[in-house]
């Protein structure tokens, strides 16, 4: 049996990153501390979740993953504690803006960057200002517990994403994540994104893990962003499934702290040969379609 505990950090980020730093810290010890041996903390944590406004100055928080306060930081940490983190920054590669997430091993080496591959552009949710899609395709990284399949947020809705990092070899997916009040759809999008989420991992019979933040984060009006008035209420919600897509933990809209669970990946491995999902695909058909629909 090759078991592996892994770990979803829900928390409230303020405007100041050494702080969210040291919170996101006390959590992933507290998380360390129970047995997690794979830690998620939600997309972006290190600010409050700047795209909701629109400001050049903003561009400014953009830095290699080698110079980023939390990619430096969480790499110590995951060195001292021997944990697998993966750590969701705003990089910048020459010219280029990405979401991305940098997959810091239980030695502290960077494994390697995930960009986001889709990247939203709605009220308030104005990623397409900051961010350029992603360049890396959807990469599986080899971790000293198992191999991670990363999306990022809006990469969450999308099937295709799980199915590649299925493909791709992954026996976990992990989902950073920031998402909240919907104002102009005036709708309650949690259970939806949560059902999302689930039968992508009961069609690939693959764990997901998502972290999300919480709490409310208003826009206050400045000549710089047009005098925009705003607010976000995040709604947490964060979860482990199992791979057959069962709720297995989860949290609720307003706290923070850790959840974790416990994991057989071999046995799950197993679970997914013997039904046959992936030996019963055609793809050549689904090559048919999609040179017909775009």
């Amino acid at each position: 049996m090759r078991k592996v505990t892994v770990a979803a950090v829900q928390m409230k980020c303020c405007e100041e990153v050494d702080k969210n730093i040291a919170n996101a810290e006390k959590l992933v010890r507290k998380a360390a501390a129970e047995g997690a041996e794979i830690i998620l903390l939600p997309e972006l944590f290190e600010r409050q979740y700047f795209c909701q406004e629109r400001r050049y100055e903003y561009y400014e928080y953009a830095k290699p993953a080698e110079e980023n306060d939390a990619v430096i930081h969480f790499s110590r940490i995951a060195a001292e504690l021997s944990v697998v983190i993966p750590v969701s920054f705003y990089e910048r590669s020459g010219n280029s803006m990405f979401n991305s997430v940098a997959v810091l091993d239980a030695d502290g080496t960077n494994l390697g960057i995930y960009r986001k591959t889709h990247i939203p552009d709605d009220h308030y949710y104005q990623e397409k200002f900051y961010f350029t899609p992603g360049d890396t395709g959807f990469k599986v990284f080899d971790t000293r517990y198992g191999k991670v399949g990363i999306g990022i947020c809006w990469d969450q809705w999308f099937p295709e994403t799980a199915r590649s990092l299925a493909l791709l070899g992954a026996e976990l997916i992990f989902y950073p994540t920031a998402i909240g009040s919907e104002p102009i759809l005036e709708c309650d999008s949690m259970e939806h994104w949560r059902r999302c989420m689930m039968g992508h991992s009961a069609s690939n019979i693959i764990p997901v893990i998502a972290a999300n933040r919480i709490g409310e984060e208003s826009v206050s009006p400045c000549e710089e962003n047009g005098n925009q008035s705003s607010s976000l209420k995040f709604y947490g919600s964060s979860f482990i499934t199992d791979s057959t897509g069962a709720l297995i933990q989860s949290m609720g809209r307003e706290e923070e702290g850790v959840i974790l669970a416990e994991l057989d990946l071999d046995e799950i491995s197993k679970d997914r040969r013997n039904w046959g999902l992936f030996r019963d695909r055609r793809p050549k058909q689904y090559e048919i379609i999609s040179g017909k629909i775009k």
